[in-house]
Parts: structure tokens; sequence; C-alpha cells
């Protein structure tokens, strides 16, 4: 018998059962509603957050992470697939989806994170042996560790084109947006390096929660009183929360009296309640209401001036959620299911009309990161044309000497001057009002008459406003 027979055979490793990381599943789950169902996370986390406090115990610093790990990784997206792809052999759309994610959730907690990289390399591991199983386990072992060689800065100077040979490709890879929308916000911002790269890196940080206090029903100073709480920057009613602030521990908000929004979007419906009119303001109408807070605020303020609002929106399941959202208000109001293009309603009806319009969304990149890998430049093809007829029907729908507000939560010049330019074209009865006088405080405005509201430069969503007064 030869020595080597002789030589005791080593014992085979006992298998060993992945250890099942609760908040690194749920992020997984997460991000996988995300990319299979179209989902939003900001509508798929808080139901996931909620079992999980139930199910598993989960306490705040748990859902803070998990919320970490999703929203980092949606907004760093296309810098980690930069990443990933310098680090496999073969194309990303090779890659399996869900093998994808877990190696995405990894390169964020490597290089978006100070979670230690044993830890973060050790921890995705086990969540692919949970989730994959072991043989894909293995792969995601070896890109990570690929990954784990260098910092952030170390991995943009090796993936990123250098700005001198092409600008828009290295912020979209530095700043983790597509090409065609880094273009598009350049050409909104009007050029300059500084502006956009502030612009882009606003929409990579995580937004403050903020509150509205519906008049006549919660006051600021009421939420003021929670804890955490801080003033708004430039609306008399917004209220904002400390990062880890809950609204819904908030009793006014649970109640129904007091909102989460957007500041932008209460400048929006303040400067159009607040805009000079010739004649009655009794009647008005909020044409695209869903799901409800402009129209909140609105029916509010018109009920202390003893007006009506009509709230319209397309959607019934949407139109449910502006009734939940007026339910409560101090004064009448009414809300309807019906086609903003297709008004049920006369001409001339109304003293002051909403038409906060459908768009993509390129405003709100902060607050629904997966919306910048979702849209395409084609999307703009087909809101066009509904934008447009939605205003003319605003511009119909009012009266003489009432006022119109076009708003959309975009920057993108096709969904904000272009169709008011168009539009307005057709309309030699209809002239623009100066709105930025109607947002007393709020700086860097413009060369007006319209306004469009940045996140580097407002702390809000980039919202466009422009009004525009019915003359014949």
């Amino acid at each position: 018998m030869s020595e080597q027979s002789r030589r005791p055979r080593r014992p085979a490793k006992p298998y060993r059962r992945p250890q099942k990381d609760p908040v690194r599943i749920l992020a997984f789950e997460a991000l996988r509603a995300v990319d299979e169902r179209d989902a939003y996370a900001n509508l798929v986390l808080p139901p996931l957050l909620r079992k999980a406090r139930e199910k598993d115990g989960f306490e705040a610093r748990d859902a803070a992470l998990a919320t970490e790990l999703v929203y980092g990784t949606l907004r760093r997206q296309g810098t980690y697939d930069a990443v990933i792809a310098a680090c496999v052999d073969r194309p990303l759309r090779e890659v399996d989806p869900p093998v994808l994610d877990v190696l995405s959730l990894g390169a964020h907690q490597l290089l978006g994170t100070r979670i230690p990289t044993h830890a973060a390399v050790s921890a995705s591991v086990e969540l692919a042996r949970v989730v994959l199983g072991d043989g894909r386990a293995k792969f995601v072992n070896a890109v990570l560790r690929k990954i784990a060689q260098d910092d952030l800065d170390g991995w943009l100077a090796k993936v990123a084109p250098p700005y001198d040979e092409d600008p828009e490709d290295h912020l979209a890879v530095v700043h983790s947006h597509p090409r065609w929308v880094v273009s598009a916000l350049w050409d909104s911002l009007g050029g300059g390096r500084a502006g956009i790269e502030e612009l882009l890196e606003a929409d990579n940080e995580r937004p403050e929660v903020t509150l509205v206090a519906r008049p006549g029903r919660a006051t600021a100073e009421e939420l003021l009183r929670e804890e955490a709480a801080v003033p708004g920057r430039w609306s008399p009613y917004a209220v904002r929360l400390a990062e880890g602030g809950e609204p819904g521990a908030v009793p006014a908000v649970r109640e129904g009296r007091a909102g989460v929004q957007d500041e932008g979007s209460q400048l929006v419906a303040l400067a159009l309640a607040n805009a000079p009119l010739d004649g009655p303001d009794g009647t008005w109408l909020d044409g695209c209401a869903g799901p409800g807070g402009k129209a909140a605020l609105l029916a509010a303020l018109a009920a202390e001036r003893g007006a009506v609002l009509l709230a319209a929106e397309k959607q019934p399941h949407r139109a449910g959620l502006v009734a939940k959202a007026l339910h409560g208000n101090p004064g009448p109001y009414q809300v309807i299911t019906a086609d903003g293009t297709r008004p049920p309603w006369r001409p001339g009806t109304f003293d002051r009309v909403l038409m906060d319009v459908p768009c993509t969304g390129l405003g709100a990149l902060r607050r629904r990161p997966e919306a910048r890998w979702r849209r395409r430049p084609e999307d703009l093809e087909s809101f066009g044309p509904l934008q447009r007829a939605l205003l003319r029907t605003a511009l119909e729908s009012v009266r003489v000497g009432g006022v119109v507000a076009y708003a959309t939560c975009s920057p993108h010049l096709a969904e904000t001057r272009a169709v008011v330019t168009d539009v307005l074209k057709q309309y030699p009865q209809a002239e623009l009002i100066d709105a930025r006088p109607l947002l007393p405080g709020v700086s860097a405005l413009g060369e007006g008459p319209d306004v469009q509201l940045w996140p580097h430069l407002h702390g809000t969503d980039a919202m466009y406003l422009a009004l525009i007064r019915r003359t014949g």
C-alpha cells in the first residue's frame, strides 16, 4: 500500500445551513418587486416593514438599514452596474436579475455605506445562499471580492469616462442617472458644470419628510410640537421631520388634518390660490386631482374664503384617494371621476383652475429613484399630446378674468415651457402672469414669468409652474 493511500481521508465539511438575515432578505424582496412588477419602492417598502415588525420583531434600526439598502441601491444602480460589469466575465444582461440584485445590494454595502468590508461580503454571500443557492452564492462571493479591492472613488476613476472626453456619460456614471436624463436636466438648467452636478447629487440624497397642516384643521404650530419637527423653508403650512421621523406617528396625519406633501407641491397650490383675480372667486377646479395632496390644500384654502373646489380625477382608484384626502374638509367640495380631456362641466365655469398634468416625473427622482431607470425619451411623445390637451381644457374651463395654473413634476423643457408656448399660440385671449411674486421669500426663481423649482436650490421636488390669465 502506498504512503498516500495510507493517509486518512479528511472528513467532509459538514453542511452549514445559510444564516437568514431578515433585514437583507426584506431588501432583496423589495428590489425584486421593483424589478419584476414595476412596483415603486415607496409603495412596496412600508407594508414589508410593517410585516417584519410584527413577524420578525424589527426594531427602528432594522427598518432604517433596510430602507437605506433599498433606496441606496436603487439610487446608485447605474454606478453599481458599471462597477459590476467590470468585475464579471459576461454582459450584465446575461446575469440573472435576482443575482444582479444581490450583487447590487452587496456593492452598495461595500461602496456606499460604512459597513465593514468583511461584513458586507459575508452578509451578501449568506443572502445569496438563502435566496439563490450555494452555486450562485460562489459567483456572488467572487464578484464582491473583486469589488472590495477598491473604494467608490477608485472605481469611478476606472469605469467613468473622463469629463473632458464625454461630459454627459461621465456625469451619468458618476451620479447614476441615464445619459438622456442628464442631458435633459442640463438643458433645463441652462448649462454650467457646477449646477448640473449639484442637481444630480441632490437627486441621490434622501429627501426629508415634509408635512402640510391643512388650513382650518391643523396648524404648523401644532405639528412643530412633534419630536424632531422643524419649520418648512417656504410654505407657512409646511413642517419638516428630521431623519427617522415617522409621519404615521403624528396624530394630525393619522386623523387626516395634516398630510405628507412636498413643499414644492404646496407652493404650486398656494400660488394659484393667491393669484389676483378680476371678479368673483367662488368656484375652483383641480382637473388632475389624484392622489389628492394639492386638492386637499386647495379645498381647505377655498373653504376659508367660502369657495368650493371640484376635484376631478380620471382613474377611479385615484379618485378614491382624493376623496380620502379631502374627507373632513371644513367647507363644501366635490370629487368626481372624469377625464380632463373630455370634461363634463361647461366652459367658463371656474374662477381658478389647477392642471397638474401627468408627466415623466423627472422632478421627483429623490423620492422615486427607480423612475429614472424606467423612463425612456420616447415617453415624452405620449405625454406631450395629453399635456397640451389638458392645458387647453383648463383654459376653456376658466372664466374670463380667471387664472389657470399649469404644473408638472418634471423640469424637462418638452413638458414645461414647450407645452405652455404651444398652447398659448392657439389662445391669444390668454396671457402669462409672473408667478414669482406669488412665491414670497423663495430665492433663485429665474427670469420668469414661469417658475422652476429645484432640489439643489430649494430643497423641493423639481416642480414647474406657469400661471395664465384668460383675458377674453
